[in-house]
């Protein structure tokens, strides 16, 4: 475990050598710098790493298995072939006899009205994204007219239990986007089949798979097939194609089947990362009288400028502080374990704070939102979700004053002035002037009397 080098700014002398000797020896008492990089290569593979352990008896995905009618994640033969289930999402589903030739990116079905073409990425709206997503052609052969003149490939590995066709590309990479726009909605079109199901990834990446394969370990019993270059003509009774969006992070239960909910997620989430602490506590862990703040840090654009001094005051407000920089890079598993060991987690708008999946029920979660009007993308992406984790959530909103584009424009500008105008712009106009271009540094004072508000929430042990 590598310790966490501060890149923050030096803070003025303001006292005599000896007594900052003192603060120094107390600070490296009291705070402990991390770096959330447990491994030295991208691929973990331990075995201690990737065996999955039961610990948490609330969650048994048997629990959801049903064997009548399921809703809109079921084969309905009324559907179409494939629809839309919500402005981000299309899902395939067919029965009969199935024909997988994935590397042709061609799935052959019989009996099938027609022809069809499909993207199974949950994010339709979004072409940029959606020219990462590869596309597969549904064939009809057989049952007669036209389609008898079809010749399907034979069959090589004959499946009983039901394919479920998905893709990682996209935004995928992007933790935030693991999550909303694959992880959530694999889970939600899924979980129901208790692990009898195959699943087809298509866009593969040896690392992401890597980082989820735990998580797919407890959705399906067989290994993931990577449908793009398999050679193999796979056939199933059953097929389903894309999985269905609900909400960003989220599950609306009065759809999903079995209407299991975004606890239902985290819970098998605790499972597959072995997770020990379900619930937050204002005094920490057992053996510790302080509850623990975790703050994610940033070594690109949104950093912390002032992070060495923010920990001292967090610490000086009797906080157990560690400090974190997760990447692709990150072991996944044990970067989990330390999430849930914290009872705050503190950050700035950005794709890390989606590791808030991992905080135990009603820990806090403080989003730090940068300068320029920028309330309302961080509600979507982090505020409206926490609220479905059980987390508490709050805002450290920067002011111009905190912010580095006082060093980039005066006061006076339109850009400082007129945020909501640049975002008539559009994204790449808010993306550009407010997150590209923007660092923050926290006024402690502040920083110290949010702290003490989060402390506020945390329940009594």
């Amino acid at each position: 475990m590598k310790h966490h080098l501060s890149r923050g700014r030096p803070e003025p002398r303001r006292m005599g050598n000896a007594a900052m000797v003192v603060t120094m020896l107390l600070s490296l008492c009291v705070l402990t710098y991390i770096k959330a990089r447990y491994c030295s290569t991208p691929f973990p593979k331990a075995a201690e790493e990737m065996e999955v352990v039961e610990i948490d008896e609330d969650y048994d995905s048997t629990r959801y298995k049903m064997s009548g009618p399921i809703g809109e994640e079921d084969f309905d033969p009324t559907r179409p072939t494939c629809y839309v289930t919500s402005k981000r999402s299309e899902r395939c589903a067919a029965v009969g006899d199935i024909r997988v030739d994935g590397n042709h990116s061609k799935i052959y079905i019989n009996p099938l009205d027609k022809e069809w073409k499909t993207k199974p990425y949950a994010r339709l709206h979004d072409a940029v994204a959606m020219d990462d997503v590869r596309e597969f052609t549904l064939i009809p052969f057989g049952g007669g007219g036209e389609n008898d003149t079809v010749v399907p490939p034979l069959c090589t590995r004959n499946h009983s239990v039901p394919a479920f066709l998905f893709s990682s590309g996209g935004f995928a990479g992007n933790l935030y986007h693991d999550y909303t726009d694959v992880l959530v909605p694999l889970f939600t079109s899924t979980h129901h089949f208790g692990g009898e199901v195959q699943f087809l990834l298509s866009g593969i990446k040896d690392w992401w798979v890597d980082k989820f394969t735990p998580l797919f370990k407890q959705l399906s019993r067989y290994d993931v097939i990577d449908v793009d270059n398999d050679q193999e003509v796979h056939c199933f009774p059953r097929i389903f194609i894309g999985s269905t969006f609900h909400r960003a992070m989220g599950i609306d239960p009065s759809r999903s089947p079995g209407g299991v909910t975004v606890s239902d997620f985290k819970r098998l989430l605790r499972r597959t990362f072995k997770l020990e602490r379900a619930v937050a506590s204002r005094h920490g862990a057992p053996r510790r009288d302080r509850p623990r703040l975790l703050i994610i840090s940033r070594k690109s654009s949104r950093r912390f400028l002032n992070e060495r001094a923010m920990a001292h005051a967090a610490a000086m407000a009797r906080f157990d502080v560690r400090i974190a920089e997760p990447d692709n890079h990150t072991d996944m598993p044990n970067f989990a374990r330390l999430v849930n060991s914290a009872d705050v987690m503190m950050g700035v708008h950005g794709a890390g704070l989606t590791n808030m999946v991992f905080l135990p029920s009603r820990a806090v979660l403080i989003q730090v939102v940068p300068f320029g009007g920028l309330e309302w993308l961080t509600r979507v992406t982090f505020k409206d979700p926490a609220k479905d984790m059980d987390v508490n959530y709050m805002e450290y909103n920067v002011s111009f004053d905190e912010s580095s584009l006082r060093e980039l424009y005066p006061r006076d500008h339109f850009y400082i002035q007129h945020p909501y105008d640049v975002h008539k712009k559009g994204w790449d106009a808010i993306k550009t002037v407010y997150l590209d271009k923007q660092n923050v540094e926290l006024n402690l004072t502040k920083l110290t009397n949010t702290l003490e508000q989060a402390r506020s929430l945390l329940p009594e042990p």
